[in-house]
C-alpha cells in the first residue's frame, strides 16, 4: 500500500512532511495514516541535522479532514471493547500533536525545540485545520474559493483532536464560538483577519515563505501563548469578572438555535467549560472524554451515516441505473423565468452549462436572467463569488421567448406555475420542440407525473424533478420516476443534479412523491391543534424542541395560506370520501376569509413589521379557537408533530414510493429538516426501536384518530425486531 505521507530534508535542514493520499483528489487522514505522520515526525524531531519542520500537501487542498469510516470504527470499537479503548485512541492523537507542539519535550522545555509550520495550499478543514493548529505557525495560500475551519458540528461532531481546546485559547470563546458551533469555513482572508492563521501569501510563494519562517524562527516563536507563564485566555474564563458574561450567555445563545436536541453543541460546550478551568495539558484530556462520550450516543453514529456516509453515497450516483454511459449536460433549457425557473438557471450555469431561460415572452425572460443576477449580486456581496465569476455565470444565460431555441438540449426543465393545464400544455409544446433523446423533466412539488407525461411524445424520457426553494442554497433534487419513464431519463437526471453539486433522491409517482406526502402531514397536524385549543406557541416551540428547524405554523405561512387551500381543494377533489382533513380546511378557510394568506401579504398564523419581520403570533386565532384548559403536555404535542412524519414515511418504503431507506433519511434531513439529529425517520426509529415506535402509534391513534395507526411494515419490523437501516448497502423494504 502506498504511503499517505512522504518525507524528505534539504541541504539547510529543512524536513518537508507532504500529505498526499493515493487515488483522492483531496487528502483525509485515516488511522494508518497518523501513524505515518508520527513516524516523521519522530524522524524529524530525532535527527540533529534537521532544523524545523514544513508540513504541506502534494495536492492542490490541504485536506478534507477525518475519514468518518474511522469514527464509525471507533464507534463500533467503543461499543465492542469499551469507551476505555476509545479514549486511548483519541488521546494518542492529542499525544501526537502535543509533541508536535512541543517539539517531544516538556511544556516549560523550551530549550532545542524545532520549528513547524504548516503550508496550506488550499482547502484544510476538520483534522486539516486541527493539525496545523498544533504548529507553530499557519501559512495560507491566496485562494479566495477554498474553505478553513472546523464543520464537524454539521456532522454530528465537535473538534476533538485539539481544535476545541486550541481554538478557545488561541481566541477566547466569544471570537472561537461561531466557528466551533457553526462550523462556518473561511476564505484565506477571512481566516487571517479573524486570527485562524497567521499569514497568507501568493500560491507559488507558500513554501518558499515556509521554509524561510523555519530558517529564521526564534525560540520565542515556539511557545505557545498556553505555555507561557501567566497566559490567560483572551476574553477571561468562568471564573473571572470579563469571562463570566460570555461563558453564561454562550449555552442560551446555542441552546436558541440546537433547542438542546443536539448532543455535539452540549458535548463541545461542556468541554470548553471544564477546560477553561484547567491548564493545557488537562483540558485536552477533558476534551477527549467529551468527544469520546459524544460517539457513544446512538445519534451520533446515525448522524454520521446519514449526513457524511450516505449522503456522500448518494451524491456519487450510487442509485444511477448502471450500465449506462454518464453524459455531461452542456445545454439545458429551462421554462419558466419565475423564481424556481430562474435558481435552477442560476445552479446550473454556474455548473458551467449553457443555459435557455424560456419564457412566453421576451420580458419575462429578461426579468428572469436579471433575477438571477441580483442572486449573484447579492452572493459576490457576501464574498461568495468574484465579480468576474459572476459575469461568467450570466453569460452563460441566454433570456428567450422563441421555443425553437431550445433544440440541441439534452435536457429541459419545465418551472411553470403549479398548475395541470398549464404544465401538460407547456411539455406538450417542448415535447414536440425538442429532440427525441431529449429528456424532458417537469418541476413539480405535488401534481403526479404520470398524469403529466400523457401530453409528452416519448414517456420514457420524461420525468419530474422536484427542486427545493431556495434552489442555490437547498441540496436536495426529488427525482420523480414515472410509470413509463426509462433508465436513461433517470440517469441524465442524476448526471444533471451532480453536476450542479446537489443530492438526488429517486422516488416512484405518487401524490406529493415523498417529501411533500411527509411535509403536508406535519403542517396539518399542527393547524388541527391549533383548531383543538392549543395554544400556537406550544405548537411551534414544541416542533422546535423536536429538532424542526421551522414550526408548522410559520412554514405555512412562509409558504403562503392560499397555497395551503388550493392543495387541500386537489387533494380533495381526488380522495372523495376518503379525505380526512375536513377539520384543518376549516381553520385555512378561516384565514383566507380575513385575508390573512401569509407572510407575502404581512399578515397570516403570525404578526409581521412594515419589513416582514414576524413581530409575534395573531392573537385572533386564541379569540376564535378557545384555548384549552388545561393544555396538552408538550411532550405529547412533540411526538404528535414527530410520529405523523415519520408513519409517512414509513408508508411510503411500505408502498413502493421510496425504494431504499437511505433515500429516506436523506432526503427528510436535506429536505426539510426531520429529526437531522437522529440521522432521520428511520434512523430515530432504530433508535428508539421498532416496538417502541409502534407502542407509540398506537396510543396516539386511541386519542387522536386512525392517522397515527401503525403501518404494517412498521408492525412487521417490531415484532421481528428489525431495524430499517440494517442489512448492508441497499437498506430497502425488502432487505
Amino acid at each position: 500500500m502506498m504511503a499517505d505521507f512522504h518525507y524528505s530534508t534539504d541541504a539547510d535542514g529543512v524536513a518537508t512532511i507532504t500529505w498526499d493520499v493515493p487515488g483522492r483528489t483531496m487528502n483525509i487522514l485515516r488511522i494508518e495514516g497518523f501513524i505515518e505522520l508520527g513516524n516523521c515526525i519522530n524522524a524529524a524531531m530525532s535527527d540533529d541535522n534537521v532544523r524545523g519542520i514544513v508540513i504541506t500537501s502534494g495536492k492542490g487542498s490541504f485536506s478534507g479532514g477525518m475519514d468518518l469510516a474511522g469514527f464509525e470504527e471507533l464507534t463500533r470499537l467503543g461499543f465492542r471493547e469499551s469507551p476505555g479503548a476509545v479514549l486511548e485512541q483519541m488521546m494518542g492523537i492529542h499525544r501526537l500533536l502535543r509533541g508536535l507542539e512541543t517539539g517531544g519535550k516538556a511544556a516549560n522545555e523550551f530549550e532545542g525545540r524545532k520549528p513547524v509550520v504548516a503550508a496550506i495550499p488550499g482547502t484544510a478543514v476538520g483534522i486539516g485545520f486541527e493539525l496545523p493548529l498544533a504548529c507553530h505557525r499557519i501559512i495560507c495560500a491566496d485562494k479566495p474559493d477554498v474553505g478553513i475551519g472546523l464543520p464537524e458540528i454539521k456532522v454530528g461532531l465537535f473538534p476533538g483532536a485539539g481544535g476545541t481546546t486550541r481554538l478557545i485559547r488561541k481566541l477566547g470563546l466569544a471570537a472561537a464560538g461561531p466557528w466551533l458551533f457553526k462550523g462556518t469555513l473561511a476564505d484565506p482572508r477571512t481566516a487571517l483577519s479573524s486570527g485562524l492563521v497567521d499569514e497568507v501569501v501568493e500560491p507559488d510563494r507558500l513554501l518558499e515563505s515556509a521554509r524561510k519562517w523555519v530558517l529564521e524562527a526564534s525560540e520565542d516563536d515556539l511557545i505557545k501563548p498556553w505555555d507561557r507563564k501567566g497566559y490567560r485566555i483572551p476574553g477571561g474564563t468562568p471564573y473571572d469578572r470579563e469571562g463570566f458574561e460570555s461563558f453564561v450567555g454562550a449555552p442560551v445563545m446555542i441552546n436558541s438555535r440546537t433547542f438542546g436536541v443536539y448532543p455535539a453543541a452540549k458535548a463541545c460546550l461542556s468541554a470548553i467549560y471544564e477546560g477553561s478551568l484547567v491548564p493545557f495539558d488537562a483540558a485536552i484530556k477533558i476534551e477527549a472524554r467529551w468527544f469520546t462520550s459524544l460517539l457513544m450516543e446512538p445519534s451520533t453514529a446515525s448522524m454520521i451515516r446519514t449526513v457524511f456516509t450516505d449522503r456522500k453515497a448518494l451524491g456519487k450516483g450510487v442509485r444511477r441505473p448502471a450500465g449506462i454511459e454518464a453524459q455531461r449536460i452542456a445545454r439545458l433549457g429551462v421554462v419558466g423565468a419565475g423564481m424556481m425557473g430562474a435558481g435552477i438557471a442560476q445552479v446550473a450555469a454556474k455548473a458551467g452549462m449553457d443555459v435557455v431561460l424560456l419564457d412566453r415572452d421576451q420580458d419575462r425572460a429578461n426579468g428572469g436572467k436579471e433575477r438571477v443576477a441580483g442572486m449573484l449580486e447579492r452572493q459576490a456581496g457576501r464574498g461568495g463569488s468574484s465579480r468576474e465569476a459572476v459575469r461568467e455565470t450570466l453569460s452563460r444565460i441566454r433570456p428567450s421567448s422563441v421555443l425553437s431555441d431550445l433544440r440541441g438540449c439534452e435536457l429541459v426543465i419545465e418551472a411553470v406555475f403549479e398548475d395541470p393545464k398549464v404544465k401538460t400544455g407547456v411539455i406538450a409544446e417542448v415535447a414536440a420542440c425538442a429532440g427525441s433523446d431529449c429528456v424532458i423533466a417537469s418541476n413539480t412539488s405535488t401534481l403526479p407525473i404520470n398524469g403529466l407525461a400523457k401530453a409528452a411524445l416519448h414517456a420514457g424520457n420524461f420525468l419530474g424533478m422536484h427542486f427545493f426553494s431556495p434552489v442555490d442554497r437547498m441540496m436536495l433534487v426529488e427525482i420523480i420516476r414515472g410509470s413509463g419513464t426509462g433508465d436513461k431519463a433517470v440517469a441524465r437526471a442524476i448526471d444533471f443534479v451532480r453536476a450542479i453539486r446537489k443530492v438526488p433522491i429517486i422516488v416512484n409517482d405518487a401524490r406529493f412523491f415523498y417529501a411533500n406526502r411527509c411535509i403536508i402531514p406535519y403542517l396539518n397536524e399542527g393547524i388541527r391543534m391549533v383548531g383543538e385549543g392549543v395554544s400556537p406557541a406550544l405548537v411551534e416551540n414544541a416542533a422546535k424542541l423536536m429538532g424542526m428547524p421551522v414550526g408548522p405554523l410559520q412554514l405555512v405561512d412562509e409558504t403562503s395560506i392560499d397555497l395551503a387551500a388550493n392543495i387541500a381543494a386537489a387533494t380533495k377533489s381526488a380522495l372523495g370520501n376518503d379525505y380526512a382533513d375536513g377539520d384543518v380546511d376549516r381553520i385555512i378557510d378561516f384565514l383566507v376569509k380575513k385575508g390573512r394568506l401569509g407572510r407575502k401579504v404581512g399578515a397570516g398564523f403570525y404578526e409581521y413589521g412594515p419589513k416582514g419581520k414576524r413581530v409575534g403570533l395573531w392573537p385572533g386565532l386564541a379569540a376564535e379557537f378557545r384555548p384549552l384548559s388545561p393544555q396538552p403536555d408538550i411532550e405529547e404535542v412533540k411526538n404528535r408533530l414527530l410520529l405523523i412524519q415519520v408513519l409517512e414515511a414509513v408508508r411510503s418504503l411500505e408502498e413502493g414510493v421510496l425504494t431504499d431507506v437511505r433515500e429516506g433519511d436523506v432526503g427528510a434531513v436535506l429536505g426539510w429538516g426531520l429529526a437531522v439529529w437522529a440521522g432521520g425517520p428511520f434512523s430515530w426509529l432504530d433508535m428508539i426501536g421498532a416496538a417502541a415506535a409502534a407502542e407509540l402509534s398506537h396510543e396516539l391513534s386511541a386519542c387522536h384518530g386512525p392517522r397515527f395507526k401503525a403501518p404494517r411494515l412498521l408492525l412487521t419490523k417490531a415484532a421481528n425486531g428489525e431495524k430499517f437501516t440494517a442489512g448492508g448497502a441497499t437498506r430497502s423494504a425488502g432487505a
